[in-house]
């Protein structure tokens, strides 16, 4: 089956500096899931903090599930990540760090069917930082566009 994607946060790898990845488990409420099942997520503007020895994903937005009336649910609610102690202890030491902070790269399910985040541990760019980043891009681009014109 493998994993289904529902929302990236594409923005993230231009404005950040990615050092690692950590996949995490989200507490949800039934209509929120059968919300992210139809693709109806939004990561622009979320961020995680660790806060008390736990993880919390805040403004990530879920639009209500239609269906749902017996349940009123905040679209952009703290959520709870799912984590092991060992892992928050160490995030905890690298968000301390200058400059550090949790990003959410992406939400998805995985083959289990369960919905996972993706988290980033990841560094500010400055300005001259992503000008240097798209300039390589770019220059990557044309060498190989030069190399698929030229004659073997």
């Amino acid at each position: 089956m493998g994993i289904r994607i529902v929302c990236q946060n594409r923005k993230a790898s231009h404005d950040y500096q990615i050092d690692e990845k950590i996949e995490a488990g989200m507490v949800l409420l039934g209509p929120e899931v059968k919300s992210l099942r139809e693709g109806r997520a939004n990561l622009t503007d979320s961020y995680a903090r660790v806060k008390k020895g736990e993880v919390f994903l805040y403004n990530m937005h879920i639009t209500p599930y239609p269906y749902a009336h017996h349940v009123d649910l905040d679209p952009t609610r703290t959520r709870k990540l799912l984590l092991n102690r060992r892992e928050i202890k160490r995030l905890i030491g690298k968000t301390e760090e200058k400059g550090y902070t949790l990003v959410p790269l992406k939400v998805y399910f995985n083959d289990r069917g369960r919905a996972k985040v993706e988290l980033a541990l990841a560094k500010g760019k400055r300005k001259y930082d992503k000008r240097r980043s798209l300039k390589e891009k770019q220059l990557k681009r044309e060498m190989e566009q030069a190399r698929k014109k030229w004659p073997y």
